[in-house]
């Protein structure tokens, strides 16, 4: 089975293309984190002791979330799951994340934030696998 810890340069490019101009944007992440955090390549950041993956993602969070803030996105949810209810049954994940962004071009411009990209390596540390979704507000239903 293919994993995902980072977009694809045609994923990003679509996404700009799609969501550009059109107000907040909401990104889903789906995370499966590893047992054991994989600091290969990242020593610069890596811990003293060995952590585990979700030990390494909260490492990332702290060090993400005063930025988020500055940047004018916001946390609307985090959660912690499993199996689907419906779904296939080959893909479990340990936690869900919604991130608030004011627009895409703040998410791009937070994505690219040197500070964020200085210790974005403890996400890819933590993770065994990955799911990002961006998803526009509709009120179609409202």
């Amino acid at each position: 089975m293919d994993k995902y810890l980072d977009a694809a340069p045609e994923a990003g490019m679509s996404f700009f293309k799609n969501f550009n101009g059109k107000g907040k944007v909401v990104m889903m992440n789906l995370l499966r984190f590893r047992d054991k955090a994989d600091y290969a390549n990242l020593q610069s950041i890596k811990p003293a002791k060995s952590i585990t993956g979700s030990e390494a993602y909260q490492l990332y969070m702290d060090k993400t979330l005063p930025l988020l803030k500055k940047a004018g996105s916001r946390i609307i949810f985090y959660g912690e799951c499993n199996e689907y209810l419906i779904g296939p049954n080959i893909e479990k994940w340990d936690a869900m994340l919604l991130v608030e962004h004011a627009s895409t071009a703040e998410f791009i411009a937070f994505s690219q934030n040197k500070e964020f990209l200085a210790h974005a390596g403890h996400r890819t540390a933590a993770l065994d696998d990955s799911r990002l979704l961006p998803i526009l507000e509709s009120n179609q239903y409202t």
